[in-house]
């Protein structure tokens, strides 16, 4: 009895299967975009192959904030006019980039590469938490600004880490959070229980 044929040729389905595991990406897309690079000229899925390749062989963790970086110390902590006083800790890569784009900070960062996550086994010594702790013990640090997001693990996180940095260095520094509340455009019916406090919490009187 003779094999059934197989429904996609092994490469393809190992693009398709390479495409699914990324964040997002359902099996779906994972097949549009595998047969769009299919019928795309060949130059194109080069640029790709060679964009990924260079990612891989360039980039590499700032050794002081730990943000991406081709060269290190990044550009952020090589950049002598910004206030080494102030360290906002960010979740993520992704958000320096977002604060950035706001054009509204000036100081320094530390990305803790996740959050306390005990239910995904994530725990503090799995983020970079020591060598933020390290950062602001070898001096000249006055705030810290925990930007991690408004879910409930970012502010697990926010509060281990403020409890941490208080109990270490309970005067001479200050930690704060950023403001919460509603995003323009947004709809009560569509926010969250945390965001909705801290719209209430950080209310302003009207003129």
């Amino acid at each position: 009895m003779a094999k059934a044929p197989r429904s996609l040729p092994p490469s393809v389905q190992r693009l398709i299967d390479a495409f699914a595991a990324l964040p997002g990406i359902g099996p779906k897309s994972a097949s549009r975009l595998a047969y769009y690079l299919l019928r795309s000229p060949a130059e194109q899925s080069m640029v790709l192959s060679e964009a990924l390749r260079e990612l891989k062989l360039r980039t590499r963790l700032c050794s002081v904030c730990f943000n991406i970086t081709e060269d290190d110390p990044c550009e952020i902590c090589a950049d002598e006019s910004r206030n080494t006083a102030l360290i906002c800790v960010v979740e993520e890569p992704l958000d320096v980039t977002a604060l950035e784009r706001a054009r509204a900070f000036y100081g320094r960062y530390h990305v803790l590469h996740g959050v306390i996550s005990p239910m995904n086994g994530v725990g503090p010594d799995d983020l970079k938490v020591n060598e933020l702790l390290s950062r602001v013990s070898s001096g000249g640090v006055t705030e810290v600004i925990l930007a991690t997001n408004p879910t409930l693990e970012g502010e697990n996180t926010a509060a281990y880490l403020q409890r941490k940095l208080m109990q270490s260095w309970p005067t001479g520094l200050s930690v704060s959070r950023l403001a919460r509340g509603l995003p323009v455009g947004g709809d009560l019916e569509y926010a969250d229980e945390v965001t909705l406090s801290r719209a209430l919490e950080g209310r302003q009187k009207m003129t």
